[in-house]
């Protein structure tokens, strides 16, 4: 659905505004008349088989048809409008605080002289202005409605959906430390693989710093989770307590400092460990020439002497 506004400067054309692309506006369409006749049918003749064991079969068509036929145009309306359904969860929470701040204005207004309603404007516009936490909380809550809206444009504008044209559907945002974390579910057509060579370009129109893509179920791989990042907060400067307790005239040593290079430890006693000395092993006997051996002498080692040995 696109709406044109020829609005003439110097006699030339300023363009055409679309809000509904033309390529959803035919995909839609066509599954609206596909989702009426299935639906028809099908809940047509489920209808007709249970009206049938009631009445004559004549009659059960006819009860089939009559409650058919307006099932299925209910689905129809619903798939057709299904593009507008989408536009409107795009703009859910600027339609929400814009309705929610003028019914409080008009309740206000109504209900209290004028003077009280400017004084609670004022502190409503200039509390969050002079305080500096709640101002950083407004900034970044502001910032996640922002981010929603410049991630739809990056899908709309150079990452590829499918031929149906249908964007992914970004879910929820809400700010971190360093930025606004968002969670987007893809629909067919997309991976994560698709939006990793892309996230330079995806920082550029977010106006931030880098982007991260991480998946965020591990079930589903179509449930992804967006890191925005706009400032560092690891190098920024911390103030400490410790400066106060350091006194400013304690002197200064000049003194080198010694940094050991090696282990020395010469006050610790290691234990002496003595092991046993061996004597030579007796000679074998030298066998005869007969292969006989010969008599033990007196000059060869008792038994006892032996096993002392051993």
């Amino acid at each position: 659905m696109s709406k044109s506004s020829p609005r003439r400067f110097g006699g030339r054309s300023t363009g055409t505004v679309t809000v509904i692309e033309a390529k959803v506006h035919r995909s839609s369409a066509r599954n609206a008349k596909l989702a009426f006749i299935l639906t028809a049918v099908i809940v047509g003749l489920l209808a007709a088989v249970v009206a049938a064991s009631y009445w004559h079969p004549i009659v059960s068509l006819f009860v089939g048809a009559l409650i058919g036929v307006p099932t299925g145009a209910a689905v129809w309306l619903l798939v057709r409008v299904w593009p507008v359904i989408r536009l409107l969860w795009w703009w859910s929470l600027e339609v929400f605080l814009v309705v929610l701040l003028l019914t409080c204005w008009v309740q206000l207004a109504n209900h209290t002289p004028t003077v009280v309603t400017l004084l609670v404007v004022a502190l409503v516009v200039g509390v969050p202005a002079v305080i500096r936490p709640v101002r950083r909380q407004v900034k970044a809550w502001g910032w996640c409605l922002v981010v929603r809206h410049r991630l739809r444009v990056c899908f709309a504008q150079f990452i590829i959906a499918n031929q149906s044209g249908s964007l992914p559907l970004i879910l929820w945002a809400r700010p971190t430390p360093v930025g606004e974390r968002v969670w987007v579910y893809l629909r067919p057509g997309l991976s994560a693989k698709d939006l990793e060579g892309r996230l330079d370009k995806i920082a550029v129109t977010c106006h931030a710093s880098t982007v991260l893509i991480e998946r965020a179920s591990e079930n589903n791989a179509a449930y992804l989770r967006f890191d925005i990042k706009r400032r560092e907060v690891l190098t920024a400067h911390v103030g400490s307590p410790l400066v106060d307790v350091i006194d400013p005239t304690a002197p200064v040593s000049a003194s080198p400092l010694t940094v050991p290079t090696a282990l020395d430890l010469p006050d610790i006693d290691m234990p002496t460990v003595t092991l046993p000395t061996q004597g030579k092993p007796a000679k074998k006997p030298a066998t005869t020439a007969n292969g006989s051996k010969p008599a033990a002498s007196s000059s060869s080692v008792p038994d006892d002497d032996t096993s002392d040995w051993i």
